[in-house]
This record gives C-alpha cells, structure tokens and sequence, in this order.
C-alpha cells in the first residue's frame, strides 16, 4: 500500500498586509512627522525662537575657537549678529556655514541700550572677554537675553 503525501497546507493569500508591516510603517510616519515638527519654525514668531537660534550658534562659535585655537568674535547689532574670525592679524568676517551672519527674523529687533553694536571675543579656550546682555522685542514682547563668560545663553523666559 502506497502511502499518500498529507494534503498540502492551505497557502494563505499573499495580497494585503499583516499587522506587524501596518505597525511597523505607522511607527515610522510618527517618527517622521515628529521629526518635521520639531524643525519647524514657530507660525507664531515668539521671539524665544530667535534665542535658542542665536545660543546654538554662539555655542557653535565658541567650539570653533577652542576647535581652530584661534579666537572668534561674536557681534550683535539692532537688525543682525553675526561672528569674526582672527586670521593673519586682523579680524575677517565669517561668511560661511552655521556662524555665518544672521538677521533676527521678521520684526525682531536686538535693544542694546545707547549702543548700535555689541562685540564679545572668545578666546581659544573658549572663555569671553565679558558678558553679554540685551534684550529681544517683537510685537510688544520683550525678553532679556544674557552671554556668560563661558558663551551659555540664557533668556528671561
């Protein structure tokens, strides 16, 4: 007697998708729209967006004179700031890259007292010659803005 090969299994339709593939690509849809979010810039304008802009680059310059072992300026004006480079004795503008000048967005304005512009040099351990203080003010909102001597800023916020 010859025996028989068990029935084959039955093959389950392979047209759609299991649970796990749905799980796995709206995972991923999450992750990308909270990356999208975050980057974003605020439709509101708060002027704190204009300082955490502000300290991400003037961390950035801070580094780059530890970094280069030459010393980097930070200037900030009423409309702008912006960051110098010492090379071959004289200051040059640093017009590439992350710390290169930035305006303060839309209406932004920089308050510097009696003064048009504020200048800070960081050394090449990275320590400034003073602080930093002024104030942010756009639509009637005011928020005071401080450098350290260590290039930490920090807002009334």
């Amino acid at each position: 007697m010859m025996r028989r090969a068990p029935a084959s299994p039955v093959t389950r339709s392979t047209a759609g998708f299991t649970l796990v593939e749905l799980m796995v690509v709206i995972a991923i849809i999450g992750l990308i729209s909270g990356a999208v979010v975050l980057t974003m810039a605020d439709p509101r304008g708060r002027v704190s967006g204009d300082v955490d802009r502000f300290a991400g680059r003037v961390r950035a310059a801070r580094d780059s004179a530890i970094v280069a072992g030459r010393p980097v300026a930070l200037w900030v004006s009423t409309t702008a700031y912006g960051f110098e480079r010492r090379a071959q004795g004289q200051w040059e503008p640093i017009t590439e890259g992350p710390i290169a000048a930035h305006d303060w967005s839309g209406e932004t304005r920089a308050a510097l007292g009696q003064q048009t512009r504020l200048r800070v040099m960081f050394d090449s351990v990275g320590q400034a010659d003073q602080p930093l203080d002024f104030a942010l003010e756009r639509d009637g909102q005011k928020l005071p803005v401080r450098m350290t001597l260590d290039g930490k800023v920090t807002s009334g916020d």
